[in-house]
């Protein structure tokens, strides 16, 4: 290679521009910006050996399971509670003990009391986006701007956590599709049961909509009024994540034929199609064809097998069961989720959406704060997560299946008293995420706020770092690259690293 000189300053990914003059030099030999970077890729693996706690725990989950609390839950009224705190900073809300010696969480949560022996509590996770940034807290993209958050379909995004495993997993061609997708939304598509556009943030981005989740529908009523947004709300609104009607139902489209579609008629239009095929092969090389052939693969499989409409239905558990995860759309989604992942799911998300006016049924506390927690949020919350918790440990499910509990950020330290029902407004400076099973630490905390629970006071954890971590588990290198809108490899990842103190 012809050496080159002057400045060897490097960039924010290590590579310096006397290298990257070098790579056009190498594209005389057929070599890409794709080879140079996995070459730089491997030549840091070999210099960095891992840690025995990353290499005894790559590839522990089988399955993820995400709970994203939408709106954001307040840290100090959950896992970060300041008992020591003047009472504008405190609350109205206590701390008490739980299964781990010196760990208190707030009062509002007895049953997640009793399973924190079980998981790991990370109390400063920080960023620097007190936003609803629900894509920038579940992607890799490196800055944020309000001006994309009502946009999914903006270039600017990046790829969904759980697309990012649908991607770099998918079958080769020709291979059989799974017959649970890889990358499950419920309840339903998030936003879509509210007075707004659905927000940015689970899309595959430039993967590719086939790298979408696959969301659910839910047939069934709410049964109870949840406490308002705010003064500002008039209307009562019956939600289902505070309470549902056990005839509720999980559905998905894809997998009922129409009525007058036979079984013979079915496999008529295979056949069909299969001969069409058979002349037209020369297609599959063509990305638009080829992308098509993947859904029709897909929706076949989902037609003609029964394991995923079997694992969507709830009522195949027992009523003490469905009791047990609380007979709530969030609880209901949770067992679900869990039925999901024992039948071969990978990646399955739960989303707590708001229904109804904006805000109607989420975490976003600018006004009626202790309310909604005490009456509605909180109770919810807690019956749901213990039990998934339980259940996935009875099962011996729980080692093998991750479990994380995210938001977009947390609340301001200080109690703002003016509005009815006091509030907490946006906060991203400190907040509190939890993981569990799937080779992750039990009975752990990880990081440590300030007095105030305002600022992160030791061992600062990035939303990236959660991406990373969680891609290590699940048996994926975190530093793989992605293919963006140009084919420009793009680590899916972002800057996030694998924290080993969650291991």
């Amino acid at each position: 290679m012809i050496p080159l000189l002057g400045s060897n300053k490097r960039l924010c990914d290590g590579i310096s521009r006397r290298d990257l003059l070098h790579v056009g030099g190498l594209g005389c030999f057929g070599v890409g910006m794709t080879d140079f970077l996995r070459w730089k890729s491997n030549a840091f693996a070999a210099e960095a050996a891992p840690s025995p706690e990353i290499t005894a725990n790559f590839g522990k989950a089988k399955a993820c399971i995400l709970l994203f609390l939408f709106g954001s839950p307040p840290q100090h009224e959950t896992f970060d509670p300041k008992p020591e705190a003047p009472v504008e900073v405190q609350g109205e809300m206590k701390a008490i003990p739980t299964s781990v010696p010196g760990l208190d969480i707030c009062e509002g949560l007895p049953k997640s009391a009793r399973i924190m022996d079980r998981v790991t509590v990370i109390r400063s996770m920080t960023h620097p986006y007190p936003l609803h940034g629900v894509a920038y807290a579940l992607t890799g993209m490196p800055t944020y701007t309000p001006a994309i958050e009502a946009k999914p379909r903006d270039p600017q995004h990046w790829p969904f956590l759980g697309s990012v495993v649908d991607y770099l997993e998918r079958p080769a061609r020709g291979q059989p599709a799974a017959a649970i997708p890889r990358n499950m939304g419920l309840p339903w598509l998030m936003g879509s049961k509210c007075d707004l556009a659905p927000l940015a943030g689970p899309y595959a981005a430039f993967l590719g909509n086939t790298y979408d989740p696959v969301w659910t529908d839910f047939d069934g009523k709410g049964t109870r009024v949840v406490p308002k947004l705010s003064d500002g709300q008039t209307n009562d609104v019956i939600d289902p994540f505070g309470g549902c009607e056990p005839t509720g139902k999980f559905r998905l489209s894809a997998t009922t034929p129409l009525p007058e579609m036979s079984t013979g008629r079915f496999e008529l239009r295979q056949s069909l199609l299969s001969q069409f095929d058979d002349r037209r092969k020369w297609l599959d090389s063509h990305s638009g064809v080829s992308t098509w052939a993947d859904h029709r693969q897909s929706a076949y499989s989902m037609l003609s097998a029964g394991r995923i409409r079997d694992a969507l239905d709830i009522h195949q558990e027992s009523p003490e069961m469905r009791d047990r995860y609380g007979m709530t759309l969030f609880g209901q989604s949770c067992l679900a989720a869990r039925r999901l992942v024992e039948a071969g799911g990978r990646f399955v998300s739960v989303f707590w959406d708001p229904f109804g006016p904006f805000g109607g049924s989420c975490w976003d506390t600018h006004a009626n704060h202790y309310p909604r927690l005490k009456d509605y949020l909180l109770p919810v919350f807690d019956q749901s997560y213990a039990a998934l918790i339980l259940d996935l440990e009875q099962r011996g499910l729980l080692d093998e299946t991750l479990v994380l509990v995210l938001s977009e950020h947390g609340r301001t330290p200080k109690i703002d008293s003016k509005p009815r029902g006091a509030a907490r407004h946006h906060w991203s400076r400190a907040y509190s995420a939890v993981m569990a099973g799937g080779g992750v630490a039990k009975g752990r905390v990880v990081g440590r706020t300030d007095e105030s629970g305002g600022d992160v006071a030791s061992n600062p954890f990035s939303p990236k770092d959660v991406l990373a971590t969680s891609l290590h588990l699940l048996g994926i290198d975190p530093h793989a690259a992605v293919p963006d809108r140009l084919g420009r490899p793009v680590v899916a990842a972002g800057d996030g690293i694998v924290r080993t103190d969650v291991l």
